[in-house]
């Protein structure tokens, strides 16, 4: 792989103009394609395989009449202290603003507060539902400016009203944390290498990989119906990985030329190497995202392959563009320093025939085993020796890690461990109303429905009662009431309403806890045990649905798919490190790894948003239960990230073990080469993830959150104490692999071994490519 990548990457840097224009030429014809494509579906909420999702769609077939899932708003009238809201004028208020929201052009229907249950009891606050004839995504912004247009009238009145309902969640401020996160890495860009250049490229070709990728999605969302929901995770992971990948490229291009390769033969070396890392790197997180299909959930699976496709163009972007970029950018990438001794810009000398200064000169044996010039040192000081490109930092740390690798293992085990406890109280579901700001309309609204009518009136249940089949439907339905009536934490169970041929009943349900509440969860299970005796005694079955029931019934549908999809993902994985590493003991290394670091992010998480410790720091007003989807997408993205950063780093540990050094100094001159690019690269996806923080949505504060949590475990503690102590320990046994399987696994040459050249500057092997591949002058 290493030979055909390098071909590859000096093939580009040649035909630069030529792959410049292709990716042009791809981002123009899929601009027009994505321009003149039919408008992609709106989101499918559907949930197949669960009692909720059937209970709806039961709903949809036996009402016609009106969708189960169209938008509402509900608007919440609370009197001054000491008033009433029944007083004339406060009626009077309500009445003038029910008339002008009944007017809207999408309302299907208005309800009057005063014709049924909708006044408290001590008649301090009341409320209206107003029915839309569509979807939430399809609530105009014209029919939401009518709506918040009459509630400002109202109370300017003197009339205290708020409003909530999915009717007025409009989209949000998309871009902006994808932008503070671009902007924090060109910071971070800038730091490492010391070059405007160096730092603009990762950025440029991300971009670029993410255009094509944003494009194609919308081209192609109409007919493999893929919504905008399924480009913004595609356009989060493009951006960061772009990034990522460029930079391990370009990264180690430098390292090339600063051992005295010329440009196209640093391009070769860099391609060959860092980008068979970019490649299996890639094909870890394309796995963890497909994998999303196991979920079994339609609109999981077309966010996951969307996301993969964006990582599978990033990772040609890196092969490919960037090789061309580095043809035009041959030397301004370099650090300033290295641009003055470089002789190849003008210091002096012919191209590639004077080493940089401490560059480390390999000889390779017939076999192709290279052995160091080094004098081999005991201790950890000839370990930390080994890696003179490293800076001191890096070098310093290896040679700690290396000389106390137990403490360093146990302490950050046990503090990854310390942390991931409080996940064993994880509680799945889905934020709603009451986890927004104080400061927002649709948060007052909960409340004063909650201090009004009781904290079960925000999360009533659904119960759809199929009457197909028995002789007096009316009274059956009644006695299904009556029994749902009589169960523990019922507070109101309301009048039943038939459908047009009196086949299906559905009754709301209050109970008497909040939403979000174990014992609602409870309640749900409970109402469902009395369906066996319920039909056995009426001849009908009934089935509970609604907000509250559909998020129980997702945070279950996801915590059963858990395992399995950790199975299957952590399983190709492990297939696919086995092939890369050759080894037996690395992937299992990796795999735990992974599993303490998303283990400490779950528990952090739970920390933070479900127990509320340091929340006002991250700016959470409510704590509640972790959204149900967050789990999966945490293993799921997590997983590949981590991959990344393995590996990157384990690769450049096995290429100098597999040139010839002992397994102690391999992992010190890999972690020396690799440890300030990882640390770049984590920081980067950090800020990409954090910048997910600034918005007000708290399940939007939750994922970047727990995402820039993940990757800081993984990268700090596991990738740069963990992964060294670890391979310390093991020794030579690291890198063991049964003879029996080393024959039956395919050999992919991840480290360059076909890369060898006879000295630096001089010409690739025959195995790199043809004479047509020599360096040109």
């Amino acid at each position: 792989m290493a030979s055909y990548l390098s071909r590859l990457g000096r093939w580009a840097h040649r035909r630069r103009r030529r792959v410049g224009l292709l990716w042009v030429a791809a981002l123009a014809a899929l601009f027009f394609a994505s321009a003149h494509a039919p408008e992609p579906p709106e989101d499918s909420t559907s949930m197949p395989g669960i009692e909720a999702q059937q209970a709806f769609d039961l709903i949809n077939e036996r009402f016609p009449e009106g969708e189960a899932d169209g938008a509402n708003a509900r608007l919440v009238f609370v009197a001054p202290q000491g008033q009433r809201i029944t007083s004339a004028e406060h009626r009077a208020t309500i009445d003038a603003l029910l008339t002008d929201v009944a007017t809207g052009s999408q309302v299907a229907d208005v309800s009057d507060p005063f014709a049924g249950r909708g006044v408290s009891e001590d008649a301090g606050t009341a409320y209206a539902t107003v029915a839309y004839e569509v979807t939430e995504d399809e609530v105009s912004d014209a029919s939401r400016k009518q709506l918040t247009g009459a509630v400002e009238r109202a109370r300017a009145a003197g009339l205290t009203v708020e409003a909530g309902g999915n009717a007025l969640e409009g989209e949000g401020s998309a871009g902006v944390g994808e932008a503070l996160g671009v902007g924090v890495a060109a910071v971070v860009l800038l730091i490492t290498f010391g070059s405007l250049a160096a730092a603009g490229l990762p950025l440029v070709t991300a971009l670029v990989g993410v255009a094509v990728s944003m494009f194609a999605i919308t081209a192609l969302g109409s007919a493999l119906g893929l919504s905008s929901t399924t480009g913004e995770l595609a356009m989060m992971l493009g951006i960061a990985v772009g990034i990522d990948y460029s930079l391990f490229i370009v990264s180690r291009y430098r390292e090339e030329r600063g051992r005295g390769h010329g440009p196209q033969e640093a391009v070769g070396l860099a391609t060959g190497t860092a980008g068979a890392a970019v490649v299996f790197a890639g094909l870890t997180v394309i796995i963890a995202l497909a994998g999303l299909a196991v979920v079994g959930v339609p609109m999981l699976t077309k966010i996951g392959l969307g996301a993969a496709g964006a990582v599978a163009v990033g990772v040609l972007v890196a092969l490919t563009l960037v090789p061309a970029l580095l043809g035009w950018w041959p030397h301004a990438v370099l650090a300033r320093r290295d641009r003055r001794a470089d002789p190849g810009t003008g210091g002096g000398g012919a191209r590639g025939d004077r080493p940089n200064r401490g560059a480390r000169r390999i000889r390779f044996g017939r076999a192709g085993a290279g052995r160091s010039e080094w004098p081999e040192r005991g201790g950890a000081a000839g370990v930390a020796a080994g890696a003179p490109a490293a800076g001191k930092a890096s070098a310093w740390w290896a040679g700690f890690v290396l000389r106390r690798p137990v403490p360093v293992l146990v302490t950050a085990v046990v503090g990854l461990g310390a942390l991931a406890v409080p996940a064993v109280d994880l509680q799945l579901g889905m934020p709603g109303d009451e986890a927004k700001p104080t400061s927002t309309t649709e948060r007052r609204a909960y409340d004063a429905l909650a201090e009004g009518f009781g904290p079960g009136f925000n999360g009533p249940l659904t119960v759809v009662v199929d009457l197909r089949g028995t002789v007096r439907p009316t009274a059956a339905a009644g006695r299904v009431a009556d029994r749902i009536a009589g169960t523990e934490g019922v507070v109101a169970v309301s009048r039943t309403e038939f459908n047009r041929a009196r086949d299906t009943a559905v009754l709301t349900v209050t109970p008497a806890y909040a939403p979000t509440s174990e014992r609602t969860k409870d309640l749900v299970h409970a109402i469902r045990a009395l369906r066996p005796a319920a039909e056995s005694d009426t001849g009908a079955t009934f089935e509970v649905t609604g907000t509250t029931a559909l998020n129980i019934d997702v945070a279950q549908k996801m915590q059963d798919a858990l395992v399995p999809y950790l199975v299957v993902v952590v399983g190709l994985a492990f297939v696919l490190l086995l092939v890369v590493f050759r080894s037996l003991l690395v992937p299992l290394k990796a795999a735990l790894g992974f599993l303490l670091s998303v283990l400490a992010a779950l528990g952090v998480v739970v920390t933070v948003f479900q127990r509320g410790h340091g929340a006002g720091v991250f700016g959470v007003e409510q704590t509640g239960p972790v959204m149900s989807l967050m789990p999966i997408f945490l293993v799921g993205i997590v997983f590949g990230l981590a991959m990344d950063y393995q590996v990157f780093l384990v690769s450049r540990m096995r290429e100098a073990y597999v040139h010839g050094e002992r397994s102690g100094q391999a992992v010190a001159t890999g972690f020396g080469h690799s440890a300030r690019v990882v640390v770049a690269a984590a920081l980067i996806m950090m800020a990409v993830f954090g910048g997910f923080m600034t918005g007000a949505d708290s399940m939007v504060k939750m994922v970047g959150f727990g995402l820039a949590s993940a990757v800081l475990f993984d990268a700090f503690v596991v990738r740069m104490a963990f992964v060294p102590a670890v391979l310390a320990l093991l020794g030579e046994a690291a890198w063991w692999l049964p003879r029996w399987l080393d024959r039956l696994l395919p050999r992919v040459d991840v480290e360059g071994a076909d890369l060898r050249p006879a000295a630096p500057g001089g010409p690739l092997p025959a195995t790199a490519g043809g004479p047509e591949d020599a360096p040109r002058a």
